[in-house]
């Protein structure tokens, strides 16, 4: 019997395909992923050389330009066009790339080195290094922490209200200082309290289970399934609730970070950007966009994004949903956790103790920067310019000079008070020196500001130079000339979607830098205000909305762990448009009454490019 069974069981026949390479047999499954196989090992090595090649082989295969084309804009196409290529593949340090028009520009004999060179320290540098500086006395003693704290104690502790704190809080910061700093300032707090909220929650929860078993007890009744399993799926509700909580808090400080920067000429770095390219380009442009121009368009516009921005984060996170099973304990909990915010903010408030002599100081000579700022020349009025600063056609003092003022000030001005009662002092008081430490040193001052980014906005002067005293602007304007039977409104709405979707995957300040000579070259050529469609394109700029590496603020969010790329796509996507949509609207609404854009201004039709 045991033979028959034997005899009547048939081998398994061997499946997959042999090798004889290895002289093993492939399983089906296995022979199925060798081409997933192949191209992983083929993206390994594009990955491993793709450094090597861009930044060897670029300006190899840009060479035939030059060679069958030897004019001078050419050459300084070629220039232009390497950078732009490095700067979007970043194969080498951004900054490092700002320098190359200092050794191409000479060599291909565009420009000399004189030239070139000090177009890396013009006023519109210095403006941005008197702001850097005025913005690290300010993080250095912490003022902008108090000043958040005390903001967001004073909107209360309200989900909505909250989130509306934050974003206001951060956006106000984030006029004056850089974004990267206040996002990294503000989110830590906004951490501790988050975890505090989820901790009070778990508490509520277990003492409210707590409750119902020992009535249901005392009622000698025994939850069956169907309790269970609603008890569940309340427990599954509140947890993505949570989570969606932590996503639109940590989203609403990046993106209010980036909306707040718009509002200053100083903010970010595109709005530099854009003055030193009037400047370079438009010479006899003058005071056509100072400070207070500038705020007085972009505030509004600030405010309005803001308020969508709430809105938004409000409806796709954080809508209100009607619980009616857990009606009490959602109140209660809403409760504690207000009670929760508040406790957490007013501790960390706690920790910076007293409003000290320092903190007062820096605080003066913050905002005695920004009254001179709006008073030097604001524009429906006198300022104190035209007291003895104005000779003729000339402004001696700008924007820059009084940002230096006050940077050079906070070098002066004491961080503690000066002793004067010399006879009651100690003899250690008295080796002291009788002047205290100023509120900066330049150790720290060198530390802070951020250096690359004033060789970045150098390499873009430098590059705009290249272009009008090369030709390359005239050059590009003629073939822009077709545009002039275009709606100027449809030219400024194309081309700032354009800027919006290359500046989620590139630096913000080396898109304007890229962009804003050709179209400022677009607009002379078919007469419409340089600034109509400057403006749009530097304010698109920094709607970096969608990805980790569009912008710090987004990197140092999700950092933190709580947010995927596609949470970023989903809602960058909508903020993108919110933001475009905010930019054309000011743009065709009160920016052409401040700017005067329905008219084609002289400065810009008397500037002649050397050829």
């Amino acid at each position: 019997m045991r033979r028959r069974e034997l005899w009547r069981e048939k081998p398994e026949k061997p499946t997959g395909q042999w090798s004889f390479s290895s002289g093993t047999l492939r399983s089906p499954g296995e022979s199925s992923l060798l081409p997933f196989r192949a191209m992983a090992s083929a993206k390994t090595y594009v990955t491993k050389f793709k450094s090597f090649v861009i930044l060897f082989f670029t300006p190899i295969l840009l060479l035939p330009l030059i060679i069958l084309v030897p004019d001078k804009f050419v050459r300084c196409a070629y220039v232009i066009i390497l950078m732009a290529v490095y700067w979007c593949t970043d194969v080498i340090p951004v900054a490092v790339t700002s320098l190359m028009p200092v050794l191409l520009f000479p060599l291909l004999k565009v420009l000399d080195s004189k030239q070139v060179c000090v177009q890396y320290m013009k006023d519109t540098n210095m403006l941005f290094v008197g702001s850097l500086i005025v913005a690290s006395a300010v993080e250095r003693w912490k003022l902008h922490k108090r000043i958040a704290l005390r903001m967001l104690l004073f909107v209360g502790t309200k989900p909505s209200r909250l989130m509306l704190g934050f974003m206001s809080v951060t956006a106000f910061l984030s006029m004056w200082i850089s974004n990267t700093a206040t996002t990294a300032m503000m989110v830590p707090i906004l951490e501790a309290m988050l975890e505090q909220i989820v901790v009070t929650n778990v508490a509520v929860d277990t003492c409210q289970e707590t409750l119902e078993l020992s009535d249901k007890d005392k009622a000698g009744e025994f939850p069956g399934n169907q309790v269970i399993f609603e008890e569940l799926s309340v427990q599954k509700q509140e947890d993505e609730d949570t989570k969606n909580m932590y996503k639109a808090m940590n989203l609403c400080v990046c993106y209010a970070a980036s909306i707040g920067g718009t509002a200053t000429l100083t903010g970010t770095g595109p709005n530099v950007v854009l003055l030193g390219q009037m400047q370079e380009l438009f010479p006899d442009s003058k005071d056509a966009m100072n400070f207070a121009s500038w705020f007085g368009f972009a505030f509004p516009n600030m405010l309005v994004m803001l308020v969508l921005a709430w809105l938004w984060l409000q409806c796709f996170y954080m809508r209100p949903k009607l619980k009616a099973s857990c009606i009490c304990c959602g109140l209660k909990k809403k409760r504690n956790n207000e009670k929760v915010a508040c406790k957490v903010l007013q501790e960390e408030y706690r920790k910076l103790g007293p409003l000290s002599y320092a903190e007062c100081n820096v605080l003066f000579c913050f905002v005695l920067l920004i009254i001179l700022w709006f008073s030097r020349d604001p524009g429906f009025m006198p300022g104190w310019l035209s007291i003895a600063w104005v000779s003729g056609k000339t402004n001696y003092v700008t924007d820059a000079t009084v940002a230096i003022f006050v940077a050079i000030l906070l070098f002066i001005v004491p961080s503690q008070k000066p002793k004067f009662n010399f006879s009651s002092q100690t003899e250690e008081e008295m080796k002291t020196p009788f002047y205290p430490p100023p509120l900066l040193d330049w150790k720290f001052t060198q530390e802070k500001v951020p250096w690359n980014v004033v060789l970045l906005l150098g390499g873009g002067f430098a590059m705009a130079k290249g272009c009008e005293v090369s030709g390359l602007s005239e050059w590009m304007a003629r073939q822009m000339e077709p545009l002039s039977s275009v709606r100027p409104a449809t030219i400024t709405f194309v081309l700032s979607c354009l800027v919006a979707m290359i500046t989620e995957c590139t630096s913000n300040v080396a898109t304007t830098m890229l962009f804003l000579p050709i179209f400022a070259s677009m607009a002379q050529s078919i007469g419409i205000h340089p600034l109509y469609v400057m403006i749009p394109c530097t304010m698109s700029a920094s709607l970096a909305f969608m990805l980790p590496v569009a912008t710090p603020p987004n990197a140092i969010v999700f950092s933190y762990g709580h947010l995927k790329i596609v949470d970023m796509v989903k809602t960058g996507f909508i903020m993108n448009c919110i933001g475009i949509a905010s930019v054309f609207l000011s743009v065709n609404t009160w920016g052409r009454t401040i700017f005067n854009l329905d008219d084609f201004p002289d400065w810009a039709n008397l500037t002649r490019i050397n050829t």
